[in-house]
């Protein structure tokens, strides 16, 4: 069957979307990592010894986010510190989780979380307070946008426990739609709900 000329036309158009998608998702993409700033947590520095001498390797221990509530880690090991923090940098952005946050600058709730020997706690600040945290957890708090927070490392000062206790911590935030969603009611039930305990226990206190 011969081809006519609208569907060569047809065909030549699909594939100038095609190539138009293309190019606005790599626009996105690249917007995307534009916004997404990175912080380096660790480095450490490992040597092995063969025939020749000493052959040095290293690891970096790296989080990203957008300061809008998606964070990220991850950890890159190469020859070379850069090469290191560059494959633990594009790691870490295909691993971002997304963080519900009250106001923009805190957390909902208070929380726990422990990995291994690390055990972290996560509580809620009034506006003005700032991050009150250590090194690791520090900057997940600033990657993640939050302004307001005070948090304690009770386990292991390995930055990889804290990092991950951190996140660990992190994934039990619930906001109150997520809560209402779940339970089946509305948002100022849950809200109305919180409120109330908070005042009973302010009352007990």
């Amino acid at each position: 069957m011969a081809r006519t000329p609208n569907t060569e036309r047809r065909r030549g158009g699909d594939k100038e979307r095609e190539n138009d998608q293309r190019a606005d998702q790599r626009i996105e993409r690249d917007r995307e990592s534009d916004e997404i700033i990175d912080k380096l947590v660790y480095v450490n520095r490992v040597a092995k010894t063969v025939k020749g001498g000493r052959r040095m390797a290293f690891a970096a221990l790296v989080v990203v986010g957008d300061q809008r509530g998606r964070v990220g880690f991850a950890s890159g090991k190469a020859r070379e510190v850069p090469e290191a923090i560059r494959k633990a940098t594009e790691k870490a952005k295909r691993d971002m989780i997304r963080i519900p946050l009250k106001e923009g600058r805190t957390l909902h709730h208070d929380a726990r979380g422990t990995f291994g020997a690390g055990s972290v706690i996560l509580r809620t600040a009034p506006a003005g307070t700032g991050i009150i945290a250590g090194g690791p957890m520090r900057a997940v708090f600033e990657t993640m946008g939050i302004q307001d927070i005070v948090a304690k490392s009770t386990g292991s000062q390995n930055p990889h426990n804290m990092i991950k206790a951190t996140f660990e911590a992190l994934k039990t935030i619930n906001s109150p739609r997520m809560i209402a969603a779940k339970r089946g009611k509305k948002v100022g039930d849950i809200v109305a709900d919180r409120d109330g305990a908070n005042a009973a226990d302010a009352v007990k206190e």
